[in-house]
């Protein structure tokens, strides 16, 4: 029952989710069982009465020290599985010393048991049809640079252009930038995964799995910055799309959503490729290029002497500015991608 049982619990989706489950599940089961026994042989060594009230102090005991255990967030985080099964366990293996004198050969068949159960688990999850979480990880961390890059040319065409409803509706740029959002449930749960997996492939042991978390918050953050930019088009300090006040930034605008989509995509491909993206040759001098591009776009002084509403001015301000935040940003990102091929020992 017990071989069963675990192939049903410990099987999961990718292979280094199965592998945590297994590992907290056989450290659960050895911690809990072996003290479980030693508890249950005190217990019956005193005999009578005090049998019972040794082997109830000793599960509130255990049981209130693993379960706080699970609180501590680094533990919780890794073992918190290994936690619940040692607290399983250990009263089992405890309370059955009760009523049951061979409470060693309970342990060691389920033990025994469970060991042939993770067996197989690992069997199917490493060696037949391997999921690794590592892949997703990877794969999914680089889809986002493109969805971002697709957005912001999204968003340019929006603002800029003369498009009908259907044509919106193809860019659909804020989808894509709250898909990105929400990922971050998404991502720590793979770093966690990945964390236990095996050398395979292009990830070796100690790949700085942390730093893909830095990139995906990065990431985010850019897409809030995008997303902002969508109350650009629906504001009213914003000017009309046939307003005047659009045409002289248009050209220079466009430009540097131009540069910075070719960056996100340069450096979503250097992570792709697990090649160095050579922020300081290249990635840098691009960014500092675009932030000098956006200092010479006119201010709202200079829209007001076109005998514009103060508002049209400010509304565009308000797009550069975000603009100029979004290149901080990259500039950000580009260095943690530098880290990364230092770390992850990019070519």
């Amino acid at each position: 029952m017990w071989a069963i049982m675990t192939v049903v619990v410990v099987f999961e989706f990718f292979a280094g989710a199965t592998l945590s489950k297994g590992i907290n599940r056989g450290i659960g089961t050895v911690l809990g069982g072996g003290l479980g026994c030693l508890a249950a042989i005190f217990a019956q060594a005193v005999g009578g009465v005090g049998k019972a009230i040794i082997v109830g102090i000793t599960v509130f005991i255990f049981g209130a020290a693993a379960t706080y255990t699970r609180q501590v967030p680094n533990v919780k985080k890794k073992f918190d599985y290994g936690a619940m099964i040692f607290i399983l366990t250990f009263s089992l293996v405890v309370v059955s010393g009760l009523r049951a004198e061979q409470v060693l050969e309970i342990a060691r068949d389920r033990l025994s048991t469970i060991a042939m159960g993770f067996a197989i688990c690992l069997f199917i999850s490493l060696l037949v049809f391997p999921i690794w979480a590592s892949d997703e990880l990877h794969d999914s961390l680089v889809a986002r640079f493109e969805d971002l890059a697709v957005s912001l040319e999204g968003f340019s065409k929006e603002y800029f252009e003369n498009v009908n409803e259907k044509e919106k509706s193809s860019f659909n740029f804020s989808g894509k930038c709250k898909s990105v959002l929400h990922s971050k449930t998404k991502d720590e749960s793979l770093v966690n995964f990945a964390s236990w997996e095996p050398w395979h492939a292009k990830f070796g042991f100690c790949y700085p799995w942390g730093i893909y978390l830095k990139l995906g918050e990065d990431l985010r953050d850019l897409a809030i910055i995008i997303l902002s930019l969508k109350g650009c088009l629906k504001s009213p300090t914003q000017p009309s799309e046939s307003n005047t006040c659009r045409q002289p930034v248009k050209e220079p605008c466009e430009a540097i959503v131009a540069s910075l989509a070719w960056t996100l995509r340069e450096v979503g491909e250097s992570i792709k490729k697990m090649k160095k993206c050579g922020s300081e040759d290249t990635i840098l001098p691009k960014l500092k290029t675009v932030r000098q591009e956006l200092s010479q776009i006119p201010g709202p002084s200079t829209f007001g002497t076109n005998n514009l509403e103060r508002t049209d001015g400010l509304g565009l301000a308000t797009f550069v500015y975000s603009m100029v935040e979004m290149v901080e940003k990259m500039e950000e990102l580009a260095k943690h991608v530098e880290q990364l091929g230092q770390r992850g020992g990019f070519s």
